[in-house]
Parts: C-alpha cells; structure tokens; sequence
C-alpha cells in the first residue's frame, strides 16, 4: 500500500528520498562494449541469441521486412501514428534555431551558424513492451533538425524480427536505418560502428540500466542526450479532484518500471486516503498489475502539504520528469513550476497525452535532473558554430586591448598573433 506522510510531521529525508539506487552494472557493460568493439557484427549476433533468444544471419532491417510489417498493423493504429506523428511534428518545427549574423560596427561582423548533426542513432527500448511513441518522438526532432542519417537500434523478438509496430512508426517518422540490436551492445555498436551498424555522432532514447551505464560510458566518444533513470510522475491535486482519475494517472507511471515512482502531493487527507483505496482497486486490474504494485509499495508516497501553494514547492524541490497540476485554474500556478520536465495542466490531462498523442516531447529528464535539463528537442541534433570576421583596420584598433587582455593572463604568444600584424608600422 502506498505511503501517506504529512509534510512537516516527518523528516523531509523521508518526503524527498528517492527510489533505492538499480544494481551496479558498470562491469558487465564495460566487458559488452569491449566485445563488440573488438569484434563487431559477431559479438552482436552473439548477444542477440543470449539476450534476446533471437538466432540472426543478418542485423539490418530490409525494406521487404519494413513493408511487411507495415502491412500487418491494423489501419487504425497507422492513422493514430500519423495523427500523433503531424502532432509531434507541429510542435517541434517551433523549435528550429535560425544562424544569425551581428554587424554592428565597421569591419567586424560575427554571428552564429546552426548545422544538424550528421548521424544519429536512436535507442528504441524492446522486450516487455514495444514503445512506437519511442520511435516518433527521437526520430521526427532529428528529421526536422536535417540530420543527414538517422539510425534506430531495437532489441529483436525470439522470431528474429522487430515488432511491426516500431517499424511502421519508423517508415512513418522517416528513419533511415533500422538494425536488429539492444541493450549495451547497440549503444556501443552506434559508438564504434560495425561491419553493418555505422558510427554515429550522438545517441538518443531511454533505455534499461544497462543502456543507461553504456551511455555513460561512451559519453566523449559520442555525445548522448541524457542519462534516463526510472520513470517519474508527480500528481499535484487539491480535494476537488476524483481520487480515480488521479490514482489512474500515478499507475500510468507505475506500470512502466518496478523502480518506478509515483507522488501525489495534496493540500487533503482526505483526497489522499480515497486515492490510496482506488490505487487498491486499480492495481489488480492492470495488465502488469505487480510491476505496479512493487513500484506503488516500494516507491510511491502521498505526501499531503498545508496548502498549494507548499505542494508547488515539494514539487519544486523534487523536480519530477512528469508534473500535473490537477486543480481547476492550473495557469495559475504555471510560473511558479521552476523544475519539472513536462508540465500537464488541468484535470483532464494526463501524463499519456504527453506519451503519444499531444505535440511535446516524452523523453525527459528524470532522477530531479529537471533542474538543468530539459526535454529532447530539435536543440539536441544541432550543432553551433561561431565565426568572426575582423577587417585590418577594426583589428588595428583593437590589437594592443587584446594584447594587454592576454599579458594579464601570461599568455604571450596570444598577445604577439594579435600586435604582430602591424610591427612594421611601429
């Protein structure tokens, strides 16, 4: 049964404590790495049957295969991923930085130049559930951002093949790869390149502890998006809301991960006990009923606050991935959300809107890292550069500032490039 504390009767070590930490599998993911960083194809073929009991001669997706599965969804699953697809779409293309250019002065002119990132590589989770959403929500930013080459590595099912629900939302977004790989082989296969998966420049997508620890290892090899702990719902709701709808809304979550964590922050207890007794309805209904019964018992709380206004701060202070604002007028209190990743406003908005359907991202910062991070985005497969152009005169006037500027700093060489250009007139 899910906790119910009272904020100010007990520690607040108790209030803001985390799920337990997931097993230390570093050792495991350095030695799958090496494998398959020294021998390629092979140790990917190898751990595909050891991991995935998928016997494999080959690990890219072909087109027959892809048309295939495609045609095997049921159309009214393909019009959902369209319709979603569009959503997603419309919402990102907001996002596209433009270069710029300042030339405010004689002979001086800078700006800044925004280049896509040339070669991604997308980590779409497998195994005890096929997230096409995954897919939708990696691939369709990089697509906007005019990434040249956008590969997807999937765990395969024991048939040898991805689920037919990843690829069409794959021919949909417009991916133009798709290999037969998971786990921390995959990352390290998009970190090294192999025979038949290419090297990529930066890696995205949630994935297990194994995932995550591969990530982080290849970290500076490639760049990556972030590193995605468990999933994360915070429900701030006042007495007015249905205990259903709101325990409906913290299993969402609960389903997804043992190590899952579900809040409920209330300004009413008793919001807060008839919550906890439709979670005891619920949960046994579910179809992954005890994955969400070990994450409620070991990682859900009701924490219950004076009033809103100190339930926004405990949100504030938790800085969840997933926040609801269940209250009647939620754009009042929408500027005083200062960490959070995504933010669903109202009662009739659950975090599975921001799953699938509605436009913003799903692949957000977990484990309180909402304080300095924020969702993936277009921002996350571009690049900037700058330049700077000085004509001889406009350094002239500026040579002996920069010279005096890198003598400070002992830097004398820098202080020469800068005077040497006009010695000869001294």
């Amino acid at each position: 049964m899910i906790k119910i504390l009272k904020y100010g009767e007990v520690p607040n070590s108790e209030i803001f404590a985390r799920g337990t930490a997931s097993t230390d599998v570093s050792g495991i993911v350095t030695e799958i790495i090496e494998d398959v960083k020294q021998n390629g194809d092979a140790a990917l073929i190898k751990y595909a049957e050891k991991f995935d009991k998928a016997i494999l001669t080959s690990l890219e997706v072909t087109e027959a295969e892809i048309e295939e599965a495609f045609n095997a969804v049921e159309p009214k699953f393909l019009e959902i991923i369209r319709t979603a697809a569009e959503n997603i779409r419309a919402f990102h293309e907001k996002q596209v930085r433009n270069s710029f250019i300042i030339s405010e002065k004689d002979g001086i002119v800078t700006g800044q130049k925004v280049t896509p990132i040339e070669k991604v590589g997308l980590y779409v989770p497998g195994g005890t559930a096929a997230y096409p959403s995954t897919v939708l929500m990696d691939s369709i930013p990089a697509k906007i951002a005019g990434c040249k080459e956008i590969c997807i590595t999937t765990p395969p099912s024991k048939d040898g093949k991805v689920n037919p629900v990843i690829l069409a939302a794959a021919k949909i977004a417009g991916v133009d790869r798709i290999f037969k790989t998971g786990g921390a082989q995959a990352i390290a296969a998009l970190s090294y390149g192999t025979e038949t998966v290419p090297k990529v420049d930066k890696i995205v997508g949630p994935g297990n502890a194994f995932v995550a620890e591969a990530k982080r290892q290849v970290f500076g090899l490639v760049s990556i998006d972030m590193i995605a702990g468990p999933s994360e719902i915070l429900v701030v709701a006042d007495g007015t809301c249905n205990p259903d709808f709101v325990a409906a809304d913290l299993l969402s979550q609960a389903e997804h991960d043992k190590m899952a964590s579900a809040v409920l922050v209330t300004d009413s207890m008793e919001l807060a006990n008839k919550v906890s007794d439709s979670l005891e309805k619920q949960i046994p209904k579910l179809l992954r009923c005890e994955i969400a019964r070990t994450s409620i018992d070991n990682n859900g709380k009701i924490i219950v606050a004076d009033d809103l206004m100190k339930a926004i701060d405990i949100a504030n202070e938790i800085a969840p991935e997933h926040l609801e604002i269940c209250v009647d007028n939620p754009f009042d209190y929408l500027d005083k959300i200062k960490h959070a990743g995504s933010i669903f406003m109202g009662k009739y908005c659950p975090e599975a809107l921001g799953d699938y359907y509605a436009g913003p991202n799903h692949t957000l910062p977990t484990s309180g890292t909402a304080r300095f991070s924020s969702p993936l985005s277009v921002d996350d497969f571009v690049k900037k550069s700058q330049y700077t152009y000085y004509t001889r005169d406009a350094l002239k006037k500026v040579a002996d500032d920069v010279a005096f500027f890198a003598e400070k700093e002992g830097l004398t060489a820098h202080a020469k490039s800068a005077t040497i250009r006009f010695e000869e007139e001294k």
